[in-house]
C-alpha cells in the first residue's frame, strides 16, 4: 500500500512538473547549429493589462529585437521570423498587442483578456503595451538599446515611440503610414536621429517615401521591391514573393546597426 502511494505521488509530481515546462521550448537548428529557446510569458503593460509574449532566445552579443504584430493580428505574425533572426544570432521578443486576432493560428491573448476587462482596443491604445515591452526587453538586454520592429499600424507606432526612446537604438517599420486621425505622423517623426530601415509594398513605396521625407536621409533606409511585395511584416514570410530580397535588405540593416 505504502509503494502503492509512493508511486501515485511520483507520477503526481512529474506531471506538474512536465504541465509546467509545457511552454518552454529547447531547439537546434541543423543547418546553422544556433541553439534557441522559445519560451511564453506575460509582464503587465503600463496600465497593469497582463501582455502575452513569446520569448525566442539565444546566447548572442548582438542588440536584442521587438517584434510588434499588424492589425488584426497576433505575436504569431512572426513565428517563423523570430526562429530566423534567432538563427542570424538575435534574440527576439514577439508580443501580443492589445488590438488584433489572430495570425498563423496563435491567438492574441492580450486582446482577449482587454476584451473582458471592457478596455478600449483601438490601435493607439496598444502604444502603452509597445511602451512597455521597450522596458521590459530594455532591462532583459542589460540596460542596452534594443532594435524595434513594427508592422502596418504598430510601424507607425515604432516609429512615434522610437523617436525618442533611449531605449531603442534602431527602428524597423514595415508599411508604415498616416493611420491616424489625431496624429500628423510626418510631422511628428521629423526629427528622428537614428537608424531607420522601412519599407512595404510596392503600391505603398511612394506613401512611405513621403511619411519619412522629412527625417534626414542619412538616418533612412527604405527598400522598395521590385516585385508587388506585401503589406507588413509578412513581406518576410516564405509563402511571399520576393521575400529573399526584403530579407537581404532587413539583414543588411540589422548588420548595421547590431554593435552594443
Amino acid at each position: 500500500m505504502r509503494y502503492f502511494i509512493l508511486m501515485i505521488a511520483f507520477l503526481l509530481v512529474n506531471c506538474n512538473s512536465s504541465s509546467q515546462k509545457k511552454d518552454v521550448k529547447s531547439k537546434i537548428d541543423n543547418k546553422s547549429k544556433t541553439t534557441y529557446r522559445t519560451e511564453k510569458i506575460t509582464f503587465p503593460s503600463l496600465d497593469s493589462l497582463p501582455i502575452t509574449a513569446d520569448f525566442y532566445q539565444v546566447k548572442s552579443t548582438k542588440p536584442m529585437i521587438l517584434l510588434c504584430h499588424q492589425a488584426g493580428f497576433s505575436r504569431g505574425e512572426y513565428k517563423a521570423t523570430a526562429i530566423k533572426l534567432n538563427n542570424l544570432g538575435y534574440t527576439c521578443l514577439a508580443i501580443d498587442q492589445r488590438s488584433g486576432k489572430m495570425a498563423n493560428n496563435v491567438v492574441n491573448e492580450t486582446a482577449l483578456t482587454a476584451l473582458k476587462r471592457n478596455l478600449s482596443q483601438k490601435y493607439l491604445d496598444a502604444k502603452q503595451d509597445i511602451e512597455a515591452a521597450i522596458n521590459f526587453l530594455y532591462k532583459k538586454n542589460n540596460n542596452q538599446p534594443i532594435i524595434l520592429v513594427g508592422s502596418s499600424y504598430s510601424a507607425t507606432l515604432v516609429l512615434l515611440i522610437g523617436e525618442s526612446s533611449s531605449k531603442v537604438k534602431a527602428i524597423a517599420a514595415f508599411s508604415p503610414g498616416e493611420y491616424y486621425n489625431t496624429i500628423d505622423v510626418k510631422n511628428s517623426i521629423k526629427n528622428i536621429a537614428k537608424p531607420i530601415f522601412v519599407t512595404s509594398s510596392k503600391k505603398e513605396c511612394k506613401s512611405v517615401t513621403e511619411l519619412v521625407s522629412l527625417i534626414n536621409l542619412d538616418y533612412v533606409t527604405q527598400f522598395i521591391p521590385n516585385v508587388e511585395g506585401i503589406h507588413g511584416s509578412k513581406a518576410l514570410w516564405k509563402s511571399t514573393k520576393g521575400n529573399e530580397n526584403y530579407w537581404k535588405a532587413f539583414v543588411s540593416f540589422l548588420q548595421k546597426n547590431s554593435e552594443l
